[in-house]
């Protein structure tokens, strides 16, 4: 287990090694900088994952709010459904001047660097779910 706080470079650093072709991770300047983590394993798929004194946050964006039919239906489903997702909650984020759906989950920044691959992998598989069954099961409803 983990006894002090991650970074987004000492985190990039344990991903990067030793994880072979199952992701690759880089991070990504700015204010405040942020680790990019592809999933090849999920089809590419992307997280972000920004790293603080008081939590490591990794999210998955997942489709344009204004796609969604009858967004204030689903987002009341959302909230009602919030507990059958495993690890992840459901949020909306704007990127760009638009509103998305977006799927994170937190842990501690002294977890485990196993504790840490459970997540993103757990968010992963529950992202991908709801990008195919939930959003086209909600709007066939």
């Amino acid at each position: 287990m983990t006894t002090h706080a991650w970074t987004v470079r000492s985190l990039k650093a344990a991903l990067s090694n030793g994880l072979g072709e199952a992701m690759t991770a880089r991070v990504v300047e700015g204010a405040d900088p942020i680790l990019l983590v592809t999933l090849h394993e999920h089809g590419d798929l992307e997280i972000f994952v920004s790293v603080s004194d008081q939590q490591i946050a990794a999210s998955v964006l997942l489709w344009p709010v204004d796609e969604q039919p009858d967004r204030h239906a689903f987002n009341e489903f959302l909230l009602k459904a919030q507990k059958l997702v495993p690890l992840s909650n459901f949020g909306i984020s704007t990127v760009g001047g638009r509103d998305y759906y977006e799927l994170f989950g937190e842990l501690a920044p002294s977890s485990s660097l196993d504790d840490i691959l459970i997540e993103l992998r757990v968010l992963a598989e529950n992202a991908l779910a709801a990008a195919s069954d939930l959003r086209s099961s909600f709007t066939a409803a």
